[in-house]
């Protein structure tokens, strides 16, 4: 990762190779987040596909963010239907940009999702946030006045943003709730007090050695929390039957997602393959 801390923004590469899948992504993902002042996205970027056969260039994809924002959203939703329960209809969402739009949304795939609480630093975005979900979903949306009043009620809290400080306390919680953690993407992002964690009586991560570097456990062994060698189980393990999931409707689950190039991967070889079949984009020699 590459920080400018000065126009407050990073640049991150994520890449990885599916074996099975014949292309690997490499993406480059900037995020400078004073941007929506100047009227502009905070995220952009763009992935490249190579062969993983014999290394060499197989597409460009100029999405500018737009495939990163639909797998986060994705990896938010198969959070929610493995560990949520299964009657959630309340969610509470910290943050208001389009990350948070898009976990809504999916959060009404998987979920009987009626109702919606949210909360941003700027209420005004918080409260044009609410207006314009409430009609695109047909659901109600409503603003919170601060995080622990958002979360409450709520069944599933999502925290999407790029906060430096926990926007959310181990007291906040009650029986039954699931979180996911979207924000914590660099080892300076923080939107879980450490003592969360602790609470949880089920913790999950994405990739294990990936949240101990940068993830929300990565605070939480900072703080002396939680032991450097503890092992939780990852999201792929608890959907492929090798780990636990839920166990009963009071538990309090916390899923802590910091994104990867195995995501990157996948969704970019998807995207190419649906551009091939509609006929879309341009080739070119190199």
């Amino acid at each position: 990762r590459l920080d400018i801390p000065q126009h407050k923004g990073e640049v991150d590469v994520k890449t990885a190779y599916l074996p099975g899948i014949d292309s690997f992504a490499v993406k480059i993902s900037p995020g400078f987040f004073d941007n929506p002042k100047l009227g502009l996205p905070s995220v952009s970027g763009m992935m490249v596909l190579f062969s993983a056969r014999t290394g060499l260039l197989e597409a460009v994809l100029l999405d500018n963010g737009y495939l990163t924002d639909l797998r986060t959203a994705a990896a938010g939703a198969v959070a929610a239907n493995w560990l949520a329960r299964a009657d959630a209809s309340h969610a509470a969402i910290i943050g208001a940009g389009v990350q948070a739009f898009l976990q809504l949304r999916v959060l009404t795939l998987v979920r009987p999702i009626s109702i919606a609480t949210v909360w941003a630093r700027d209420a005004r975005k918080a409260s044009r946030f609410a207006d314009q979900t409430s009609a695109e979903l047909g659901i109600t949306v409503k603003v919170g006045a601060t995080p622990e009043q958002t979360v409450a009620d709520a069944d599933i809290i999502v925290t999407t943003t790029p906060s430096q400080q926990p926007l959310l306390r181990a007291d906040f919680l009650q029986a039954g709730q699931h979180v996911t953690a979207m924000g914590s993407d660099a080892e300076h992002k923080n939107e879980l007090e450490p003592a969360l964690l602790e609470r949880a009586d089920l913790y999950v991560c994405d990739r294990l050695s990936q949240v101990r570097l940068l993830g929300e456990l990565h605070h939480a062994i900072a703080a002396a929390v939680i032991r450097p060698d503890a092992v939780f189980p990852e999201l792929g393990q608890i959907i492929a039957g090798q780990q636990p999931g839920r166990t009963n409707e009071r538990q309090i689950t916390v899923c802590d997602l910091t994104g990867t190039g195995a995501q990157d991967t996948a969704i970019a070889t998807f995207a190419r393959q649906r551009a091939e079949a509609a006929a879309l984009g341009a080739v070119f020699d190199s």
